[in-house]
This record gives structure tokens, C-alpha cells and sequence, in this order.
């Protein structure tokens, strides 16, 4: 029987030469997945035996994230915004830098929100969880085109006991509030996204995680990066009341395209926010 600390140490040995970034990170997440205790509760572990069972299964583990298989993927779980979702390779693994986009919609009050592309649903779900925690009940809508993403979000959803106050549809884009109300299809006082926006050049780039594992068609956004924007911001103007904000997450460099395309669609003010790195992250209009 090894020590967990010896099965550390080689984990994250094997993680480094793979060349997987923050190798001994992962392997300590990987090590406290396989041991089922809370990664915080891991450094206590580190001086036990570790079973025979959860040694192969944490070597299996590492095994596969040496092949550059999402740490996300292998646990099953991500955090996002101080919560954990599913995650799957049907969707895309939720990122640090989007919560900037959460930060932007939470400082205005809003009474319903729609989520475009709405993946595991960590955007729609978040936003109403954390209005209901300021003691505003929010009703919110998310679209997801993927049937497989589809079905992750609905989990989400259900496992945060958010059945009653998240409507999910599938379909592209707008097309699904046509569909489910016709001419009754609701208008919101919000609008997020965060849509495909790397470009063809640049998926060819994209670290291996990404490129392999994660869904192309949520991540890609044209040659330009800009095919999502251009369906979201000629639909949006017919779904915001009078009043209500857009809000959208872009790539690099696309601050100024997308500003352009949602003053050309008679949105406006339109601002850019920059993320806590200083890059432009999220674009705001207002109807």
C-alpha cells in the first residue's frame, strides 16, 4: 500500500512531464477525487495509506489528464462563481474570466433573464441564485442547441432546485421563444451570452484540452469570430424592453466589432468592460 503523499509525488512527476500546466495542482485535486475528501481537507490525508481501489482509480485518473483530458471532465465538476456544476465534454468548461460577466449583470436589478447558448447552464443558473440571495426572485430562460448540452444544463438546474424559476429551451438562438409561445414569446430585461467567439485561425492554437475535448461549435465563431454576434444583436432589439441591457462576453480584440455591430442595431449606450487581467471581456448595450 503507498503512501498518498509517494502517490502525489509520482502524479505529479508524470503531470509534468506531459506537460500539463500546474501539474501538481491537478495531481492534488485528481489525489483528493479518487480519496473522496474535500481538496482542503487533502494535506491531513497525505501521511495515510492509500486503498488499493482509489490508488487505481487516481492512477487511471492521471493517466488520462496526462493525455491533456480536462481536469474538469475527470471530476465531473467545476466551480464556478462558489458553486460546483456538471461538466462534461459537451460543454464548455466554465471559466474564471466569464464571472466578469456575472459581476456586470448583478449591477443593475433585473426581474427576468434570457441566457443564449446557455451550455451547462452555469451563466443562467448563477445570475438567479445570487439575485435570490439579495432577496430578488428572478425568472430566467436558457436556450441550448446542443441536446447534450441541453440535458447537462437541465441537471444543473434540477440539482439546484431551480425547476421553478429556470425555463429551458432547445434550439438556436431566438427561434425557440418563437416556437414554445408564438406570438406571446416574452421580452426580458436582460440578455447575456457568451457565445462562439474564436476564430477558425485561432482554434488551431488552442491548447490541447480545448482543442480535443471541449465542443467546437461553442467555441468557434466564424472566420472573424463574429457569426454569434451578429445573429444575437439583430434578435435582441425585439427581445429587450424598453430599458433592458444585452450583455455579452467577447474574445480578444473584438471590443470595437462588437460595439459597431450594437450601435448599428440601434442599441445604445454600448460600453466595454475589461476583465481583472485588463482585457476587454464583456460588452454591454442597453435598449
Amino acid at each position: 500500500m503507498s503512501l498518498a503523499r509517494d502517490a502525489l509525488v509520482r502524479a505529479t512527476r508524470k503531470l509534468a512531464e506531459a506537460g500539463v500546466p500546474d501539474p501538481g495542482r491537478d495531481a492534488r485535486r485528481l489525489l483528493a477525487h479518487a480519496m473522496k475528501v474535500p481538496p482542503d481537507r487533502l494535506t491531513l490525508m497525505l501521511g495515510e495509506g492509500l486503498a488499493a481501489e482509489a490508488e487505481a482509480g487516481f492512477e487511471a485518473l492521471v493517466a488520462r489528464r496526462a493525455e491533456r483530458v480536462p481536469l474538469s471532465q475527470l471530476t465531473g465538476r467545476r466551480a464556478f462563481y462558489g458553486r460546483e456544476f456538471l461538466v462534461t465534454g459537451d460543454v464548455l468548461d466554465p471559466r474564471p474570466e466569464t464571472e466578469t460577466l456575472i459581476e456586470t449583470a448583478l449591477a443593475e436589478p433585473f426581474a427576468d433573464v434570457l441566457d443564449l447558448g446557455t451550455g451547462s447552464g452555469c451563466i443562467l443558473l448563477t445570475l438567479i441564485a445570487e439575485m435570490e440571495g439579495m432577496g430578488r426572485r428572478v425568472l430566467g430562460t436558457g436556450v441550448e442547441v446542443s441536446p447534450a448540452a441541453y440535458e447537462v444544463a437541465w441537471w444543473n438546474r434540477n440539482a439546484m432546485g431551480l425547476e421553478d424559476r429556470a425555463v429551458l429551451l432547445q434550439g438556436s438562438w431566438f427561434a425557440p421563444l418563437s416556437e414554445a409561445f408564438g406570438r406571446d414569446a416574452p421580452q426580458f430585461d436582460l440578455i447575456v451570452s457568451n457565445p462562439p467567439y474564436v476564430t477558425e485561425a485561432e482554434w488551431e492554437r488552442l491548447e490541447p484540452e480545448v482543442r480535443r475535448f471541449e465542443p467546437r461549435g461553442a467555441l468557434v465563431g466564424g472566420v472573424h469570430g463574429l457569426d454569434a454576434y451578429r445573429v444575437i444583436v439583430e434578435g435582441a432589439p425585439g427581445r429587450l424592453r424598453p430599458g433592458g441591457r444585452l450583455i455579452v462576453e467577447i474574445g480578444s480584440g473584438q471590443g470595437a466589432a462588437v460595439t459597431e455591430l450594437m450601435t448599428s442595431a440601434g442599441l445604445g449606450p454600448v460600453h466595454v468592460v475589461t476583465d481583472l487581467d485588463g482585457r476587454d471581456r464583456v460588452v454591454v448595450a442597453r435598449r
